[in-house]
This record gives structure tokens, C-alpha cells and sequence, in this order.
């Protein structure tokens, strides 16, 4: 039965167009070689090098979105220094091909508290038009970091900008302080 519930998964995968998909525990190694994986990829695809780059970029935020925010972290060690590196964060990306475009998609527990600030961002985010978020984001280089935010503040602006589409974005309740945040962008 192990073969079979494989194979099916397996099988699903790939109808959906599937390319690239990691589960688990992600930190920036295994984002590198997760990274390197891709490229090969898309270099066997034959894929166009400014859509390639696209996809790359976007692939790379959203893992580091996970890999900074997720709320399921490993407990650093005693050792290390406060800050994104070193950071292990459970979550989710897949890449993949639907209807003719790339997409890429990632989950991610968040904390419940968070949600709001979140959830607000992104409509904001989603209804800029190209050249509004050109602007946010070149305004958004400009002032300091938000507070809590282990990067510059600008990775959702990043894939919003690099996106052919308006990203789609979801949360889904999962336990008393957590929620599963998703997030997908077209290229």
C-alpha cells in the first residue's frame, strides 16, 4: 500500500504541474540547493532567462518568508546570534506549470496574532497597480524596516512586482494561536 499512496501522490503532483516541491524543515542551505535544483530545472525546460529569473526571485522570497516567519521553528541554538541566519522553519513551496505560466506557492504556519497586519498588507499590496507598486516599493526602501521584520520589509512587494498576475493569498485556522498562510504568484 506505501508504493501505491506514493505513486498516486506522485501522479497528482505531476498532473498539476509540479516541478519543484519541498515539506519540511527549511533553512538557507537547503534553500541554496533547493535553489540549484531549480535552475537546473528550468535550464532543461528551455525556459526563457528573464522568466527563469523571475521565477527564481519569487521562489527565493517566498522561502525566506517561511525560513524568517513561520511560527514552527526549531529552538536555535545556544550559540547563535539573533537574526535570519541559522533560522530552521517548517513550511511548505512547490513550483509548478499551470495553464502555460509558472507558479510558485508556499504555506506556512503564522502566529494568529499576526494575521491582521498580514492579511491587511497583502490587500493592500494586491490592489496596487504596476506602477503604484513601483512607487510603494521605491518609498518602502527608503524608511526603515517594520517593526518585528527580520528583512526590509519589501519580499511581499518583490514577488507582488515580479508577478504576471495579482498574488492570491489564503489563511485557514489550524489551532488555537496558529493559522496556515498561503501564498501563490504567476509568472
Amino acid at each position: 500500500m506505501l508504493a501505491q499512496d506514493f505513486l498516486t501522490f506522485h501522479e497528482a503532483s505531476r498532473r498539476g504541474g509540479v516541478i519543484l516541491s519541498f515539506g519540511g524543515d527549511l533553512s538557507e542551505n537547503v534553500l541554496f540547493s533547493l535553489g540549484e535544483v531549480l535552475k537546473l530545472r528550468m535550464s532543461q525546460g528551455e525556459t526563457d532567462a528573464s522568466v527563469a529569473k523571475r521565477v527564481f526571485s519569487i521562489f527565493v522570497e517566498q522561502a525566506q518568508n517561511i525560513i524568517r516567519y513561520s511560527a514552527d521553528k526549531l529552538p536555535r541554538p545556544q550559540d547563535k546570534a539573533p537574526g535570519p541566519t541559522g533560522l530552521v522553519s517548517g513550511g511548505m513551496i512547490v513550483v509548478g506549470v499551470e495553464e502555460g505560466r509558472f507558479f510558485v506557492v508556499c504555506g506556512n504556519e503564522v502566529p494568529q496574532a499576526d494575521v491582521p497586519t498580514l492579511r491587511s498588507r497583502l490587500a493592500h499590496i494586491v490592489g496596487l497597480s504596476s506602477e503604484e507598486l513601483k512607487r510603494f516599493y521605491r518609498e518602502k526602501l527608503r524608511q526603515a524596516p517594520d517593526e518585528g521584520s527580520l528583512g526590509g520589509s519589501i519580499g511581499l512587494i518583490e514577488i507582488a512586482r515580479r508577478s504576471s498576475a495579482p498574488v492570491e493569498y489564503d489563511f485557514h485556522d489550524i489551532a488555537g494561536d496558529r493559522c496556515l498562510f498561503c501564498l501563490k504568484a504567476y509568472i
